[in-house]
């Protein structure tokens, strides 16, 4: 059901709130705009972002993380030379943990290049890999015999799943929008200095005048004596 007056009062409050914004910029005088504008300008010449710099460091922290639970696992089953010969070179789809350490790498590099190197600003390159991660992971669990290898049959393939989807959460829910709501902001700050540009630097009382004022009423007093002089000049 719908409710008119309660949509007109989300609107009006909402257009209030965006004038009042504007405002609030506007009382701003033009040598804080311009420093404001330095300040976002100086970021952009940075390269990156401290948000999307925060994301980056965590998908190497994915890749290390995950490459340290493989070398602990490796260690564990009898060495890493020995079990580095078993798990590469005679390579076991449905008993060897490379193909996961293979899968964090093919994340970092993807990531990298995407969001660090070519600084994209999509969700399209986290999806991919967030999808071939699960699916493959998923794929992993159900057909191979990982389980009955001890704990870390259980803990690399959870430990996966659960930060490429927290790569995918934070790019989605805190890289893109703050980026974008940086931006909107910037193109709002160089308008109001574009604005204010147009204004004088100052203006002096004596440049405000007022014209002097007529009498009030004065063509109506010249009607009537007109008026009434007409019947003095007919006698």
């Amino acid at each position: 059901m719908n409710h008119p007056p309660e949509d007109m009062e989300n609107a009006l409050s909402g257009s209030h709130s965006s004038q009042a914004s504007l405002r609030d910029i506007h009382s701003i005088n033009p040598t804080q705009l311009m420093a404001r504008i330095e300040s976002w300008e100086g970021r952009e010449k940075k390269g990156i972002s401290d948000v999307r710099r925060t994301f980056c460091l965590f998908v190497t922290f994915d890749l290390l993380f995950v490459t340290l639970l493989w070398i602990i696992e490796l260690n564990v089953n009898g060495g890493i030379e020995k079990t580095l010969k078993k798990e590469v070179l005679h390579y076991d789809y449905y008993s060897s943990y490379f193909d996961i350490f293979l899968l964090a790498v093919f994340r970092f590099k993807v990531l990298i290049l995407a969001y660090a190197v070519c600084r994209l600003r999509h969700w399209w390159a986290i999806a991919l890999t967030t999808a071939v991660t699960s699916a493959f992971l998923l794929a992993k669990v159900i057909l191979s015999k990982l389980f009955s290898q001890g704990a870390f049959g259980y803990v690399l393939p959870i430990i996966s799943f659960i930060l490429a989807w927290i790569e995918t959460w934070f790019l989605d829910f805190k890289v893109l929008p703050q980026e974008a709501e940086e931006e909107n902001r910037l193109l709002i700050v160089q308008d109001a200095s574009e604005r204010a540009a147009l204004i004088p630097a100052g203006l002096s009382d004596g440049q405000f005048y007022s014209p002097p004022e007529s009498e009030a009423g004065s063509e109506e007093e010249a009607e009537e004596k007109q008026d009434s002089e007409k019947p003095l000049l007919e006698l």
